[in-house]
């Protein structure tokens, strides 16, 4: 079957794999745990749909980013299985994913900017620990560090 460009939406397993720079076992792996399907050729070969690209680069770029494999197909298992999502439908995943994301740039954001200062942890080994967490105040709203895994104004309040 051919798209409107008159590029086949069918692709075998190495060229998914040329297109996303995973390996052929790792598209086994992800299609066993029902990231991506494929169907049968006439000859048993596996052909994936040309959209499973855009489907596995997600996955890639989910997991460099820390999400589980289970987050990830929660997220997919949302989209249609049997035909390529089309825009409204990829709006919706990113939405959802969308709180998530902005969770985990927060975190990012206290780390770097709190990384060579004290964090909260308790550990009180930096000078301006006595300033920032005087008598381990941090520690009252529970273990870590606070003031990178909170915001911190919702542990000083």
């Amino acid at each position: 079957m051919a798209s409107k460009s008159g590029k086949s939406n069918q692709l075998p397993i190495g060229e998914i794999a040329r297109r996303t720079g995973l390996s052929v076992s790792a598209i086994r792996f992800y299609e066993e745990r029902g990231l991506v399907a494929s169907v049968r050729n006439s000859g048993g070969q596996r052909r994936f749909a040309r959209s499973d690209i855009r489907r596995l680069s997600i996955v890639m770029i989910a997991q460099n980013m820390g999400f589980s494999l289970n987050r990830i197909q929660e997220a997919l298992s949302a989209l249609p299985s049997h035909r390529a999502p089309n825009k409204a439908e990829w709006a919706k995943l990113a939405a959802d994913f969308k709180t998530d994301i902005d969770a985990r740039i927060g975190v990012l954001e206290r780390l770097r900017d709190r990384l060579g200062m004290c964090i909260g942890c308790g550990c009180l080994s930096l000078e301006d620990c006595a300033l920032y967490n005087t008598e381990d105040k941090a520690g009252r709203s529970g273990s870590g560090p606070r003031y990178v895994v909170e915001d911190i104004s919702k542990v000083e309040g």
